[in-house]
């Protein structure tokens, strides 16, 4: 089957210039960690996906009804509600981290924080540690 056309897909636009545009102080500071710890955890630079979400790397996905498409290894957005962190995947250990990190919500992939003084920073980083492992390894969406 064909790769989806998406939206949501590596751009040549300016990481720094984006995460300066954002308009709250803290998520603004927030993101710029953010940014070194996934660089340091991933070992790739970070490119703007579609608008608004930064990530490290690329892996083909691959759905169960045979669709794929190029996404992030892992990646971050930082939006006007919230840090969205897509970093969930299931990977060993990560109920147990979650249940120390801190103060934050989830959906099915995505990790929202308000602000990273919410949460455990080194828990934060090993949850973001196993993710990248497993998503380096597996074709399946997280």
């Amino acid at each position: 089957m064909a790769k989806a056309e998406l939206k949501t897909r590596e751009t040549d636009a300016s990481v720094e210039d984006f995460i300066n545009s954002v308009e709250n102080e803290t998520r603004r500071q927030d993101a710029f960690r953010l940014l070194e710890i996934f660089k340091r955890i991933t070992k790739e630079e970070p490119k703007m996906w579609g608008p608004s979400i930064i990530g490290f790397g690329s892996r083909m996905l691959k759905y169960a009804s045979g669709r794929e498409l190029d996404w992030p290894v892992a990646a971050f957005s930082p939006r006007k509600q919230n840090l969205s962190l897509y970093v969930l995947c299931g990977a060993p250990g990560e109920e147990e981290l979650l249940a120390k990190l801190g103060k934050y919500k989830n959906g099915v992939s995505c990790l929202y924080v308000n602000k990273l003084a919410d949460v455990d920073m080194k828990v934060l980083e090993r949850l973001i540690k196993g993710s990248v492992a497993k998503s380096r390894k597996s074709s399946t969406i997280c």
